[in-house]
């Protein structure tokens, strides 16, 4: 049998289809749970989250990042079907980095220049980069375990895609904690260490995804 014709035939069994939504769900949900109860149990909210979401900046950063934890979701959803168009979920992951891109922009517009690196680096950038992985690991495993149970034809892109989920998973929980709320910080760090993820869900996936 050829590859195509095997293909075709496992996006029309049914049964794999409805196990692998079912997997999906059931992984994000456990892995939001996970990562949200380490979060409180570990470093905890901050401490001033009831007053905080008087501020545009901070109001930002959770909606972008739960808007990229979205949009990879929904494409890690999609990779793990073969034959689903991917052109679509790739192409709206652009609108949350097109919006942090605008909201850094204006940043820097009303920042004098003297208070750019502070207000980049921050008092929590090592931090974030260590702790949004540590929270990425329970979404991570929970999506491969659910893209094992479909068919993704590339294993690669399929990790990377879970990768991607998980790291923005981890960051929009993250985003709870953090203090530090600039557009410049959520530009470097939240980039750097969701892209760690990233990188290595692909590394992951092109050895753990094939089938």
């Amino acid at each position: 049998m050829k590859t195509d014709d095997l293909i075709t035939l496992m996006t029309q069994d049914a049964p794999v289809g409805l196990r692998y939504g079912r997997a999906l769900a059931i992984a994000l949900v456990a892995g939001v749970a996970v990562s949200a109860v380490l979060l409180v149990v570990t470093v905890g909210l901050r401490h001033n989250i009831t007053s905080v979401f008087e501020t545009a900046r901070v109001l930002f950063k959770i909606i972008v990042t739960i808007a990229l934890a979205v949009l990879a979701a929904r494409l890690a959803m999609r990779i793990g079907r073969p034959g689903e168009a991917l052109r679509l979920p790739t192409l709206l992951l652009a609108l949350p980095v097109l919006l942090v891109g605008a909201a850094v922009a204006a940043e820097l517009a009303v920042l004098p220049q003297a208070a750019w690196k502070a207000n980049m680096v921050g008092g929590n950038a090592l931090f974030c980069l260590f702790f949004i992985p540590v929270l990425s690991l329970a979404p991570l495993a929970g999506l491969f375990w659910a893209l094992k149970q479909g068919a993704p034809e590339n294993p690669t892109a399929a990790g990377a895609s879970a990768g991607l989920a998980a790291g923005a998973i981890a960051a929009a929980i993250y985003a709870w904690h953090c203090p530090d709320d600039s557009p410049l910080f959520l530009a470097a760090w939240y980039t750097i260490a969701i892209a760690i993820v990233t990188g290595a869900g692909a590394l992951l996936g092109r050895r753990w995804l094939r089938w």
